[in-house]
């Protein structure tokens, strides 16, 4: 008998997108546009069901962080997604404290993802 909890698996695939979209508060067309933009990929079912992670979940909701608290655009956030990757720096830690040094008292950010820089 395991007595202990069980470890999730962070980059597991498993919300599907309705799922997806009550637990960050957007439309499921608003994850279709991040896929559309390459600001996200979900994992797919063989009969194409699109499933989200808990990484893809931390993602978007730093995607909603930087269009609505910080004003962001689309092609903004996949310029900051690349430069973060290519250059291994956490862009995005560095903005969101940026932000919340200036007094406004905002909510932490979501979680890191492990291996997936910035987010």
């Amino acid at each position: 008998m395991y007595r202990g909890r069980l470890e999730r698996d962070p980059a597991r695939p498993v919300y599907v997108i309705s799922v997806a979209a009550r637990i960050v508060a957007v439309h499921p067309r608003t994850l279709r546009i991040y896929e559309d933009e390459g600001l996200i990929e979900p994992a797919r079912t063989p009969t194409n069901i699109r499933l989200y992670s808990d990484n893809d979940i931390r993602r978007i909701l730093w995607i909603r962080h930087l269009t609505q608290e910080r004003g962001v655009n689309l092609a903004g956030i996949r310029i900051l997604f690349e430069l973060e990757e290519r250059l291994g720096v956490r862009i995005l830690e560095a903005l969101y404290d940026e932000g919340t040094n200036d007094g406004r008292g905002e909510a932490p950010p979501p979680e890191q993802g492990a291996g997936q820089p910035g987010f």
